[in-house]
């Protein structure tokens, strides 16, 4: 009875710990200090080269801080070493006549998340807080919206976000991360302060099924110093 309460006990205990160590996060913070060239579709590209532990991508978060300009101009996506593409910012308010320049916000302090509430892409329909520098913060899902940033002001209303976090899960981190940002109207000069990668990664699966057998030795181990006693 004790040795079987010690063996569910063990087994409780390893299996947390295979769990603890299911998955690993690395969080990534790259200082930049470039401004975006105005009014220029050739942009500012940020690459860097990244070594990650863990396995494969299972979720990733984007944070940006972009200071000054006027945010409707920019135009903001991510990609990953071995696939992935997510639109970050895509001409942010755009929608109509009424708004084709869209936001005139002076930049971003921001996280991308997938989960978060809502849209980068309509912020000021969504109670937007504001740091003492203009910029938007808190937590939005990308835009995700992948149409042409020169496109029709009324095309972006209601376009799909198909250019989620979501696309680099299962991918290999290891390798050259790209940033790129563009401005695409005259008027306003933004700033790159830094951006920011936090990767979540889990063990691939021929990994786990190793912690799995290992577990299930222990216990049949157990079992037969019991049964020969």
């Amino acid at each position: 009875m004790k040795l079987n309460l010690l063996l569910t006990l063990a087994a409780v205990v390893a299996f947390g710990s295979m769990t603890a160590q299911a998955q690993s996060e690395t969080d990534f913070t790259f200082g930049v200090n470039q401004p975006v060239p105005d009014n220029n579709p050739v942009g500012l590209t940020l690459s860097t080269n990244l070594t990650v532990a863990g396995g494969s991508i299972s979720s990733l978060t984007v944070a940006l801080d972009i200071s000054g300009g006027f945010n409707g101009d920019l135009y903001a996506y991510l990609t990953g070493p071995n696939g992935g593409f997510a639109m970050l910012l895509n001409r942010v308010g755009v929608s109509n006549t009424a708004s084709q320049f869209g936001y005139a916000d002076p930049g971003f302090e921001v996280t991308f998340d997938d989960t978060a509430a809502d849209s980068i892409q309509y912020y000021q329909n969504d109670s937007p807080v504001f740091n003492g520098s203009g910029q938007l913060t808190g937590t939005w899902q990308p835009e995700g919206v992948t149409i042409a940033p020169n496109s029709p002001p009324a095309n972006f209303l209601g376009a799909p976000q198909s250019a989620m976090l979501d696309s680099f899960d299962g991918t290999d981190p290891n390798g050259t991360w790209t940033l790129f940002l563009a401005d695409l109207s005259a008027g306003g000069q933004s700033t790159v302060v830094n951006w920011n990668l936090d990767i979540t990664t889990v063990p691939e699966p021929s990994e786990l099924m190793l912690l799995g057998v290992g577990l299930a030795g222990v216990v049949l181990l157990f079992r037969r110093r019991k049964q020969t006693k």
